[in-house]
């Protein structure tokens, strides 16, 4: 792929100079309202910020904290970051202090930007008192210089500063499933290279809208909608809060839509608690009828103008990807990581396979090696780990390709199936290897099922936890409803062990009634499972429900 060469920071030049009164962030602010800002505003108040921040004389390339939910203020504070010369160090809105504490503490920043939370005093603990801090206009209260005051106060700063193109951009820490987090350097021709594929990829042109919600200190959000965004100058809007996404979704109506399997689910559970899966079915059947129950539906949903829709972060069953496919919405799945800035594979329209990742990405080279781990390499691919060369070693072979930790295998157009992570396979007791990715997604197909966790190390067979969907879970006091749920799981763990080989059986379902959220780690900022979290929390039962030799158990 052909690059234009351009970096970030020379895209932002190029808007505010080109089309400067246009929108670009749209910004709620409570009550139905919104601040605008165009290219020039925003591009303005960056240059202040920047300003400001080269007024504190810290050392050249010190790193600058960014601890906020999406809103306008995430995306100009990255730009003046930049523009001053430093790096930007983007942190989970959810992390506990511990974690904020040692992020901040391992990446050497000299300032941090308070934004908006809505947990604010959990975290506060982890942030140094002598920190200097600056809080955004939708921060918590504190006692912190504010972004507004700055801004009145300071003169832009002028002319086009250049940053080079192996400078190191921002610092990416890992929500692992395992450990504290790695901090993953990320260069600006990483990010100009990652811009341009996706740009080129999906046909992006400056007319698409993007509603950005999920964290943009993950660089999927990142990648694709602040830089999409950047590359293409179209505009951003950004959600208030989750009582008012919908309504967030409908002002925006946009053309793009990313989201990711939790998040896809959990919206098929809102129409189909409004509308049965039997009902719908024979709705669908009519001709006349099936158009416009479909354009309701996704009208509903506020997507009924996009005409790109992506899920990434973790597999989609095959299932929901079939479901929102008969409503007319064709749900492209993506595969990266942290290390190649989520440039890697992706569904291309009209070439899409479910159960496949998609193809390689302009520019991106792929092997599987000799024990089935996908290889990855691409200008996109990091610098490596922040303050840790053992670990680069580690993740990188010899002729510069990413480890990805993946088993996969590529079909005969070059789409890659995900099949399992090599550190998550573990042995039976028999000696069997298990990959509980595939057994998992197979009873995601369930559309009682919210989330599971295959386990069983040691065992004679592996055994499914699962937690049922949120609509759900409160009727579980009703005897009747838990009767007709423990018959439709017993039913579904038949039907898988008929599709499985012998050492994969499932020997039982366990139904735990905990939440598996965030809040209580057993689920990573961007909701990936943390298996060894989960694990550990019903450990102490499992021999127990081993013993019991049922096909269903609660918890």
């Amino acid at each position: 792929m052909k690059t234009t060469n351009k970096l970030p920071l020379d895209m932002i030049y190029h808007w505010e100079a080109t089309i400067g009164d246009s929108l670009y962030l749209t910004q709620p602010t409570g009550n139905g309202q919104v601040d605008e800002f165009t290219w020039r505003r925003a591009a303005d108040e960056a240059r202040r910020m920047a300003a400001y921040l080269k007024s504190l004389d810290l050392p050249a390339g010190s790193s600058i904290g960014l601890i906020s939910k999406n809103c306008a203020h995430w995306v100009m504070a990255d730009w003046a970051i930049w523009m001053s010369g430093y790096v930007s160090v983007p942190i989970y809105p959810t992390l506990n202090a511990t974690t904020v504490g040692y992020i901040l503490e391992h990446s050497e920043c000299k300032a941090l930007f308070v934004g908006k939370l809505d947990d604010w005093d959990m975290m506060k603990p982890g942030v140094p008192e002598t920190l200097h801090c600056i809080s955004f206009p939708s921060s918590p209260p504190t006692s912190f210089v504010t972004w507004n005051d700055i801004i009145r106060d300071t003169a832009p700063l002028e002319g086009k500063v250049k940053r080079e193109a192996d400078e190191l951009a921002t610092l990416v820490y890992t929500s692992g499933s395992t450990g504290q987090p790695k901090g993953v350097m990320l260069s600006f021709a990483n990010m100009a290279f990652a811009a341009e594929g996706v740009t080129q990829t999906l046909g992006l042109s400056p007319n698409e809208r993007m509603l950005s919600y999920l964290p943009l200190a993950h660089v999927f959000e990142r990648a694709f909608v602040e830089f999409g965004s950047l590359y293409n100058g179209f505009q951003l809007f950004f959600a208030e809060s989750m009582d008012t996404f919908v309504a967030d979704v409908q002002r925006a109506q946009p053309t793009l839509f990313l989201s990711v399997p939790r998040l896809w689910v959990k919206f098929q559970h809102g129409v189909l608690k409004k509308l049965p899966q039997k009902k719908l079915n024979l709705l669908l059947k009519i001709p006349l009828v099936s158009g416009v129950i479909k354009k309701k539906i996704l009208n509903g949903l506020g997507l009924g103008k996009v005409k790109l829709a992506g899920s990434g972060s973790a597999p989609l069953s095959n299932d929901v990807l079939g479901w929102y496919r008969n409503l007319g919405l064709e749900l492209l799945e993506g595969y990266g990581m942290s290390e190649n800035l989520a440039y890697s594979h992706m569904s291309k329209p009209g070439r899409s396979r479910i159960g496949y990742v998609g193809e390689a990405l302009p520019g991106v080279e792929v092997r599987i090696n000799d024990n089935g781990e996908v290889l990855i390499k691409s200008p996109a691919t990091m610098m490596g780990y922040f303050k840790d060369e053992e670990r680069t070693r580690e993740t990188m072979s010899e002729d510069g390709f990413l480890k990805t930790g993946d088993k996969g295998e590529l079909d005969e157009m070059g789409r890659l199936k995900l099949t399992g992570r090599t550190k998550e396979m573990f042995k039976t007791s028999k000696g069997k290897y298990i990959a509980p990715a595939a057994l998992e997604n197979r009873l995601m197909a369930n559309q009682n099922i919210e989330m599971v966790c295959v386990s069983g190390a040691n065992q004679t067979n592996p055994f499914a936890l699962v937690l049922l969907n949120e609509n759900l879970r409160p009727q579980m006091a009703d005897p009747e409803v838990r009767k007709t749920v423990e018959a439709e799981l017993n039913s579904l763990r038949d039907q898988v062990n008929r599709a499985v080989d012998p050492h994969e059986k499932l020997a039982f379902i366990a139904v735990v009634t905990d939440e598996w959220s965030i809040e209580n780690s057993f689920l990573t900022p961007t909701l990936k499972l943390k298996r060894n979290v989960v694990e550990a929390a019903y450990e102490s039962e499992v021999e127990g429900w081993y013993a019991e030799r049922k096909a269903v158990v609660w918890h």
